[in-house]
């Protein structure tokens, strides 16, 4: 099968946004159209929505699906992926929620991380699994140029964005013991189920990568035991001002970033 033809905005880049938990319909843009995207790792989350916002080209995928039927341990994260960057993504925005490991990061509140430990187990996290040794650089997992763009869009939306913090993605889908908790205070300060693979396969595929946390919940540390019913509740609260964010900061970016994120398969193979 051939390729899709990639979308390209006229003087701006094609930006991806992947919806997570409790985004599961974009609500940014008016549709054009509706793509249902085959790839070699099999079929993506769900189709993709396309559409354009103030000159834009932009798609949405959600990452569960709509509804939220597939946990974060199943998700397709290679075919979610390469199908964003068949359709011509050249920039990622990935909305996560995550529970937070420090008490100065209440429910509600915004963060952008700058790095992160991969606690996962039994992902597929390459599309590299032979023929070629391919090693790709995430000392600096996520594009500088994105996170200085939405960090000042967040502040002049008036919302509480805390950046250069740690996220640990673990394998999921069961939340924390507390003895796990108290060990990744130590060295994160959010916790999801979603980051990884796909910052790492963005990075491959030579794509701009953000991710956008929302806190949705303190982690069993602080003896607040979580459920699934409290964290939907913090969702629902703060999806307007997610879908606000990236809507403000969707036409900003530029088609040329102060970044090397587009050099990095260049630099990653032997």
């Amino acid at each position: 099968m051939s390729p899709e033809p990639p979308l390209r905005g006229d003087g701006h880049p094609t930006v991806a946004v992947i919806g997570g938990s409790g985004l599961y319909e974009s609500g940014l843009f008016p549709r054009d159209e509706s793509r249902r995207v085959s790839t070699p790792w099999g079929a993506p989350s769900g189709v993709v929505e396309v559409g354009s916002l103030d000159g834009t080209r932009v798609l949405f995928l959600p990452r569960h699906g709509v509804g939220h039927t597939i946990p974060a341990h199943m998700v397709n994260y290679r075919a979610n992926v390469d199908a964003l960057a068949s359709l011509g993504a050249e920039v990622i925005l990935a909305v996560n929620s995550v529970g937070s490991l420090k008490v100065e990061l209440p429910p509600g509140q915004f963060v952008l991380p700058d790095q992160f430990v991969d606690l996962t187990k039994g992902r597929p996290s390459s599309f590299y699994n032979g023929g070629r040794a391919f090693h790709v650089g995430m000392a600096d997992p996520f594009c500088p140029a994105l996170e200085g763009l939405a960090r000042s869009v967040g502040g002049e939306l008036g919302l509480s964005v805390a950046s250069g913090k740690t996220y640990v993605c673990v394998e999921g889908p069961r939340f924390s013991t507390r003895a796990e908790s108290r060990f990744f205070q130590g060295f994160a300060d959010i916790i999801g189920m979603t980051l990884v693979p796909e910052a790492s396969l963005a990075r491959e595929r030579g794509i701009c990568y953000l991710p956008l946390c929302m806190v949705t919940d303190y982690d069993v540390w602080a003896d607040h035991p979580v459920d699934a019913a409290g964290v939907a509740k913090v969702m629902a609260e703060n999806v307007d001002r997610v879908r606000r964010w990236v809507r403000v900061l969707l036409p900003r970016i530029p088609a040329e970033r102060a970044c090397a994120c587009r050099h990095a398969p260049e630099m990653a193979s032997f």
